[in-house]
């Protein structure tokens, strides 16, 4: 049994961080029902979005639509939408009906922009958002254009992430008052919070304001380097042991480039055209094979599809391939076991299912016990 199992989530199906959100909580072991409009070209995102819930087509727009919405809402623990500021309200489905039919709902708004603010009403995508929070500014080297890793930095880790954990919270406290709750999960407020820890590391100097002046952009020992077959590694060798140890590895412990301090950043420019050309010399397999069995914090840069077949990845079993489509496994563990992830589907897969159990038994039946 998953450690979700007695949660019941209603879904109004989207695109990026909302349909994420209740895959993951689906992954864990959630009874996600997923509602999307059936037309031409349907704006879900991809069936593997889908895995583990139930799909259901249904046109919020009419009255048969709002009436099933509010049915399996009087059974729910949450509900999440993403729609702009104030549609769901026009629709007739706002956090008052919603939680007028069930006061123990938790109304969780999965936004760009959040609810409130000059911007609420504009559109964008995770790229906007990430930069308007501060959270794009670092991510490149000082004379590059900064460029958000594919979704991660604001859709996922600024908006599901933060979703789930305020729908998580308010589900804790609704079982324990009886009252549910209205999240405002703007990516803009999560993706700005993840920057808590570069925003301590300011504090004690490792974070400069100005672009190439911190560790994470300027360090020649915490820095991305090409390979002689154009491949890519990186070295996060920080603590002054690991330091030690990567220099010797190398042979460099001797080298004139690194007489002196680690922390002097004078020396930090010829030390990273040294390490620049030693790491062009050799194909990426061969630091793999030097660097990756020691504590000179490497890793090789691997796409997704390498990453799969990667001895650690595979030895943890992180990425499955279902029906054709690569996949990683819910996360995180518990008791040391990844949870199989639930069959995709493709939209409106349930319809029939879910309106015949309604017909039958009434919404009550359609959950999960």
């Amino acid at each position: 049994m998953k450690v979700l199992h007695s949660v019941r989530v209603l879904e109004i199906g989207g695109l990026g961080p909302g349909p994420f959100c209740a895959m993951h909580l689906a992954d864990l072991g959630a009874d996600v029902i997923s509602l999307v409009r059936q037309d031409k070209g349907n704006s879900t995102t991809g069936s593997l979005l889908n895995r583990g819930k139930r799909s259901v087509f249904a046109d919020l727009k009419t009255e048969e639509g709002r009436r099933l919405v509010l049915d399996l809402v009087r059974d729910a623990d949450a509900l999440i939408e993403g729609m702009r500021p104030g549609v769901m309200e026009r629709l007739g489905l706002g956090p008052e009906e919603c939680l007028g039919a069930n006061p123990r709902l938790v109304y969780g708004r999965m936004t760009g922009w959040g609810q409130s603010g000059p911007l609420a009403p504009r559109a964008g995508h995770d790229t906007n958002y990430a930069a308007v929070a501060g959270a794009l500014w670092g991510c490149s080297p000082a004379d590059a254009r900064p460029v958000s890793p594919f979704a991660v930095l604001g859709d996922i880790g600024g908006g599901a992430l933060y979703l789930m954990t305020g729908l998580l919270s308010g589900i804790v406290q609704a079982r324990a008052t009886g009252c549910g709750t209205v999240v405002d999960a703007a990516i803009v407020d999560g993706a700005a919070h993840m920057l808590n820890l570069m925003l301590s590391a300011r504090q004690s100097g490792l974070v400069a304001d100005a672009r190439g002046q911190s560790v994470h952009d300027s360090a020649p020992f915490y820095d991305t380097y090409v390979c002689a077959d154009g491949a890519h590694i990186t070295i996060g060798a920080l603590e002054p042991q690991f330091y030690a140890l990567l220099l010797d590895i190398l042979g460099l412990t001797g080298d004139a480039a690194f007489a002196g301090a680690q922390w002097d950043k004078a020396a930090w420019p010829a030390r990273r055209a040294r390490l620049a050309a030693l790491f062009l010399s050799q194909p990426r397999a061969h630091w793999q094979a030097l660097l990756e069995p020691t504590d000179a914090c490497f890793g090789a840069v691997l796409s997704p599809v390498e990453a799969a077949a990667h001895p650690h990845m595979r030895a943890r079993g992180v990425y499955t391939e279902r029906g054709g489509v690569l996949q990683a496994l819910p996360a995180p563990r518990f008791d040391g076991v990844a949870y199989a992830p639930g069959d995709a589907c493709a939209p409106g897969a349930h319809t029939l299912q879910v309106m015949r159990a309604l017909a039958d038994g009434g919404a009550s039946t359609v959950w999960s016990a």
